[in-house]
């Protein structure tokens, strides 16, 4: 089972790219932070990343945890798109000038993603706010420059997404795994292969 990251700041077709590739028939995960964002404001919770980042933090990382081994579990999804990773926690943590705790680095480990990440570059034509995406697209394409380096840092492969519409990034994925994985075919985000996925 390959588990991939979408990855990049806030507004850069993420989300929509999921869903494009959801509806191509690949397993995917929603992005934790967002939901929990709905969450906290519906409850009236203060654990919000721009009230207290370190406590918005910890829940992310439950979350994603959560997200993952739930995800682990169900057989027969050889390839599965996450809508950020946990690393990505901790670069907005570092952004912000926070420490960041051990059980931060120990997830990643327990939690392994595929080394390839995909990421969506700033993209300031369709950049929009909302309730869940307060920064501006300078602070937005601060985020995406830590992610990079955060990334990098914990062994991490960088690959660019192109800035183009939604249905030449799927195509674009699928050629980087035809690619990754040239004994498998890929067909609707299903693997038929003739021997087992080797995943670095």
């Amino acid at each position: 089972m390959a588990n991939f990251i979408l990855s990049g700041g806030p507004g850069a077709g993420k989300s929509t790219l999921l869903n494009a590739l959801r509806t191509a028939g690949y397993h995917t995960v929603d992005e934790a932070s967002r939901v929990l964002i709905q969450e906290q404001v519906a409850q009236g919770g203060h654990c919000l990343p721009w009230v207290d980042l370190s406590c918005f933090a910890r829940l992310a990382l439950h979350r994603m945890v959560a997200d993952y081994n739930q995800t682990s579990t169900q057989p027969g999804r050889p390839v599965t798109f996450f809508d950020r990773g946990i690393p990505d926690i901790i670069a907005y943590l570092r952004v912000a000038g926070l420490s960041v705790d051990a059980a931060f680095y120990q997830a990643i480990q327990q939690c392994p993603y595929q080394k390839q990440v995909f990421m969506a570059p700033p993209w300031e034509s369709i950049y929009i706010n909302d309730s869940e995406r307060w920064q501006t697209f300078a602070e937005a394409t601060a985020l995406h420059d830590a992610l990079v380096d955060t990334y990098q840092s914990l062994g991490f492969t960088i690959v660019p997404l192109p800035l183009a519409p939604v249905a030449d990034r799927v195509t674009f994925i699928q050629q980087t795994l035809s690619a990754l994985f040239p004994t498998s075919s890929q067909s609707a985000g299903t693997a038929h292969t003739s021997q087992p996925f080797i995943f670095s």
